[in-house]
């Protein structure tokens, strides 16, 4: 084996490595325990439909929704002030465990050809 094919076989090794560890660190995020909410949070302006109230004439009433998909098709649900924090955290760690799982798909794939290359490295004619 050349120095050129030790040098090769050392970096798809490395490679790996740092692979491994990336998919430790998903994994971090992928087992937590804190719940999720899968969805969009967002600000809907509206106006109420009272002929005297403000909304009529000016500015209409901020509400907060959380919209989601499912098998009804798309429903909103109002979000209360008070409970606006903890809603935007569970939809924060959702977007984040998304995120990762989609990473780690790729992480996985970059692993299996890296896996592959250094069996092809490795291989000897006989």
């Amino acid at each position: 084996m050349t120095p050129a094919d030790r040098d090769r076989l050392s970096r798809l090794r490395q490679g790996l490595v740092r692979l491994g560890e990336e998919t430790l660190r998903l994994l971090d995020v992928l087992l937590a325990r804190e719940p999720l909410a899968r969805g969009s949070l967002y600000l809907l302006r509206r106006r109420c439909g009272r002929p005297s109230c403000h909304c009529s004439e000016g500015e209409p009433h901020p509400t907060w929704v959380l919209a989601t998909t499912g098998p009804r098709g798309r429903r909103l649900r109002t979000i209360p002030p008070a409970r606006l924090g903890e809603v935007r955290a569970l939809v924060e760690r959702y977007r984040r465990f998304r995120r990762a799982r989609a990473r780690l798909v790729k992480v996985h794939r970059q692993m299996l050809a890296g896996v592959e290359q250094l069996e092809a490295a490795r291989r000897k004619e006989v």
